[in-house]
This record gives structure tokens, sequence and C-alpha cells, in this order.
């Protein structure tokens, strides 16, 4: 069985040169389903999102409460290129999480950055604490 790691080199190494999705995602499906291996799934994104970056392929998701707007997606869009100026290409997808009270959170590949107002009062909740002691 091959393992994880050289299965994400082979999706990710995919990825970068098909043009029908659809395809190779089923693909996928199929063999994870066939060989049992579905509780992978999650590690195997993850893996897949790590070749991707590092062939200079970034990808991020923004997690909000809300869809975002065209300007504040511009911005985050803006924000990664300047971050990642070499990068080869940009995906920017985009989650709703109504557990996010407001601001957003970006995630990538073995990355975050969390501005929302959640994480905020935790680490003023934090804080608090640490000077009751």
């Amino acid at each position: 069985m091959i393992s994880r790691p050289e299965l994400a080199e082979v999706i990710g190494e995919r990825t970068l040169h098909v043009s029908d999705t659809g395809t190779l995602e089923k693909a996928i499906a199929s063999y994870l389903l066939e060989e049992g291996r579905t509780d992978d799934i999650e590690s195997l994104m993850r893996d897949v999102l790590k070749y991707r970056a590092k062939n200079g392929y970034v990808e991020a998701t923004v997690v909000s409460a809300f869809p975002l707007s065209e300007a504040l997606t511009s911005e985050v869009t803006a924000a990664l290129k300047s971050e990642f100026p070499g990068a080869k290409g940009y995906v920017l997808n985009q989650r709703i999480d109504e557990d996010v009270i407001g601001g957003v959170r970006l995630e990538m590949a073995g990355e975050e950055l969390d501005l929302t107002i959640r994480a905020k009062l935790n680490i003023l909740k934090r804080l608090t604490a640490a000077r009751s002691l």
C-alpha cells in the first residue's frame, strides 16, 4: 500500500496539471474507498496543500460568519500576493461557519491566522486570568 505522504505527492502533482478536476476527484474518492482509507482524508488533504505550496501554489480558506464582500476578498487576495510574491498561483476558498461571531480566520497548509472576535476574547480572558494570579 502506498504511504500517505507518497499518495499526497501523487495527488498534489496531478492537481498541478489537470484541467478536469471532477474526474480527478472521483478517482481519488474511488481509490480511498477501495483501499479503506477514508479516515486519512483530513491528513491527506493537509499533505496535498503542503505539496502544492512547496510547488508555488498558495491556497487559503477564509472562514467567516457571512460571505465575504468583493472588497474583502480582494484585500485578502492582495495580502496573499504580498506575502507570497513568487507564487505561481493563488486559490482563495471561503467557508461559512455560524460559530464565528465576527471577524475572519485564514487557514493555510500548516498555518492559521485567527482574527475572529472569539479568538480576541480568548486572548483577553487569558490576560485577565494571568493578572489575577
